[in-house]
């Protein structure tokens, strides 16, 4: 595989990756809090959690973020310029 084709599918697999990781706690706190919501009688509780879940989310995007920058200033420090 050319090293374009690569870049390119290393660049949508980590939007993916950003997006798995903002969607999944969103929705299952919006889950956990209408549930909690029908057990409760309290039919607003799925508001507050998922302003728990959109914060979880940003903090693993935060966090994936974060070691793929450390990441690849690593790989640029390693090469060596001619």
């Amino acid at each position: 595989m050319k090293k374009d084709t690569r870049q390119v599918m290393d660049a949508l697999v980590l939007v993916f990756q950003f997006g798995i990781n903002m969607i999944v706690p969103i929705f299952l706190c919006c889950l956990l809090g209408f549930w909690i919501g029908n057990k409760t009688g309290i039919s607003w509780m799925m508001i507050p959690f998922f302003f728990i879940g959109a914060l979880a989310g940003f903090t693993n995007i935060y966090k994936m973020a974060r070691k793929v920058y450390d990441r690849d200033n690593k790989d640029r420090k390693h090469v060596k310029k001619d």
